[in-house]
């Protein structure tokens, strides 16, 4: 049986971390893998998550199943978080949640759930999009199309294309967009835009998939997500993603929900059966301990302050070295213009480089960065910037 299956090719960022880590040269600098670093390079442990982890050594009393659905306190504090407690389709209870493995658990069982009730659905996603967006909504069976979205001369999104093809996405499709922080590019809707996307979902009829990855890491938890608010608002139904990855660094321990809101209470209450269906045929349960440690977080008054000031500095030292690098990058040989980089939102950038030039950086310099040249701001430091500038200065050299 296994005989007849070939090797496949290692994904791309997974490969690119083998090949630094294999790099002898003390002097490397990884810009690649999608994880937050602090100065030294380290990805921490927040000091809220280890005081909420002490708190539950201490009072958890069972290791038992919580359900399909997961914590129901769990997906009721994020869903405040995401939405804020008063929001509409709160209010009107017509949004239900569940807990799922992270934010790939919860796109793929939104995924699912629309797959159950459209098989024929279509959603867009926008060029470029999260790899990783493609085989997790694919692998459910859905049709995919691309709208267009950013525009590499100015390092922002080329709006009106993006409306444009928009505008010819009608009822029974769905348009997946980034919550905040666009991965890979970091290029974000601005709220007047969040707007103009809401007014065509209501006249076209399309459903939103919202990806909420990254909330808190441009320009703070409330800020990042008003576009995303008033959207959810206006339309009678959505799939929205969020993920406790980045903003509680909670990376392997899997925390995530998905929530939808349907036109009615009695239509959320069947979806959310659906959805728990589609979860106990690809995992059954989903993972405790993360879901527990953004819970206590969330419940409590002080652990909750600590958090959003740490996630204040994480945000803080992300844009102070978007706004380095771009000052570094200035007066270069290429004459290229890099303060988009200051423009854009959260830990990624597009660079907009040539691929020859993304080798040379590699080879020569000992610097990692995505073949598409997008890059972590969170893997620059300090210490190494003034080498990156260097190097990037090197490579944009004309040839003699």
């Amino acid at each position: 049986m296994f005989e007849q299956l070939s090797r496949l090719d290692p994904d791309p960022i997974l490969g690119m971390l083998a090949a630094y880590r294999a790099d002898p040269r003390a002097h490397k600098i990884d810009l690649g893998v999608g994880v937050y670093q602090d100065e030294l390079g380290r990805t921490p442990i927040m000091r809220a998550v280890s005081d909420a982890e002490r708190h539950l050594l201490v009072t958890e009393t069972t290791k038992t199943y919580q359900g399909i659905a997961g914590d129901p306190v769990f997906n009721e504090r994020l869903l405040a978080l995401l939405l804020g407690a008063s929001h509409r389709v709160i209010g009107e209870d017509r949004v239900r949640g569940v807990q799922t493995p992270g934010g790939c658990g919860a796109l793929r069982i939104g995924a699912e759930l629309i797959q159950r009730a459209r098989r024929a659905a279509k959603v867009w996603v926008s060029t470029p999009t999260w790899a990783n967006h493609i085989p997790l909504i694919g692998g459910a069976g859905l049709q995919l199309a691309e709208y267009p979205y950013f525009d590499a001369a100015s390092g922002g999104i080329d709006f009106d294309a993006m409306m444009d093809t928009l505008s010819r996405v009608g009822p029974g499709d769905l348009v997946l967009l980034h919550g905040c922080c666009h991965n890979p590019t970091g290029a974000d809707l601005d709220l007047g835009q969040w707007r103009a996307v809401t007014e065509l979902a209501l006249k076209n009829g399309f459903t939103p998939y919202v990806d909420v990855a990254y909330q808190g890491l441009a320009d703070g938890v409330e800020a990042d997500v008003a576009g995303v608010r008033h959207l959810l608002a206006a339309v009678p139904e959505a799939v929205v993603a969020s993920s406790c990855s980045k903003n509680f660094g909670l990376y392997r321990e899997r925390a995530g929900a998905v929530y939808f809101i349907a036109a009615t209470r009695a239509q959320a209450d069947a979806v959310q059966t659906q959805a728990m269906a589609a979860a106990r045929q690809i995992y059954s349960m989903p993972p405790a301990h993360g879901a527990a440690i953004v819970s206590t977080i969330l419940g409590d008054a002080t652990l909750r302050t600590d958090w959003l000031e740490e996630l204040g500095e994480v945000r803080g030292r992300i844009n102070a070295m978007r706004t380095l690098l771009a000052a570094r990058l200035a007066g270069n040989a290429a004459g290229k213009d890099f303060s988009f980089i200051t423009r854009q939102k959260g830990m990624f950038s597009y660079f907009g480089i040539t691929p020859q030039q993304v080798t040379r950086l590699r080879e020569e310099f000992a610097v990692y960065m995505m073949e598409s040249t997008r890059i972590n701001l969170a893997g620059i430091t300090p210490a190494n910037i003034d080498a990156l500038a260097s190097a990037v200065h090197a490579v944009l050299e004309p040839a003699a």
